[in-house]
């Protein structure tokens, strides 16, 4: 996918998420990751150019984070009761990116930087901060609601689950070893077509 592509999809989904978002505050939130992660990309392109596969998945990270925060976590439609759940588990999908896609950045500069020796301990490490990742994700969220009280609760989207913040570090995880099962071989042969 080329930058103009990728900028263009970027560009489109955001103003269409920005077009009369269900929360303004809780879009704010949601759409400052990808904001942000849009802007390293902008600026490292040059100087550090990431692999094909990473730009896309990063991008279709930046677009599930963009269509939550334009309808909110719980209210995504097609996501309501989907396979029989009693709530609607969009942000299901979203930590389960937040392993995924974290999980091929943290396997491509650990592999180009030289981080670690050893394939098992770089599968170890990669795991390990997406799980330090998501778990700070969910220690963003508890600090929001604190700062913010009840207009924190679009942003958490709980949906009176109990046990939302383990089982969104549980997605997270799942993500980031099916990333490393499946995407693995993939991404070693476009890390080697780099320069």
């Amino acid at each position: 996918m080329g930058k103009y592509l990728w900028g263009l999809v970027f560009g489109l989904v955001f103003i269409w998420s920005a077009i009369e978002p269900k929360d303004s505050f809780t879009w704010l939130l949601e759409v400052l990751p990808a904001l942000i992660g849009a802007g390293i990309l902008l600026i490292t392109y040059k100087r550090f150019p990431l692999t094909p596969l990473l730009y896309f998945f990063i991008l279709v990270h930046c677009v599930i984070l963009m269509i939550g925060g334009h309808y909110t976590y719980a209210e995504v439609p097609f996501f309501d009761h989907l396979f029989g759940a009693a709530r609607n588990n969009y942000d299901k999908l979203g930590h389960f990116a937040q392993g995924f896609v974290p999980a091929l950045i943290a396997r491509e500069l650990i592999l180009r930087l030289r981080i670690v020796n050893g394939k098992t301990w770089m599968n170890v490490f990669v795991v390990s901060v997406c799980l330090a990742f998501s778990a700070f994700y969910e220690l963003i969220e508890w600090w929001v609601a604190l700062a913010t009280g009840e207009n924190a609760e679009a942003f958490l989207g709980t949906q009176g689950y109990v046990w939302d913040t383990q089982s969104d570090m549980a997605f997270a995880l799942v993500g980031a070893m099916c990333c490393l099962l499946l995407l693995s071989k993939w991404h070693d042969q476009q890390l080697k077509n780099l320069k």
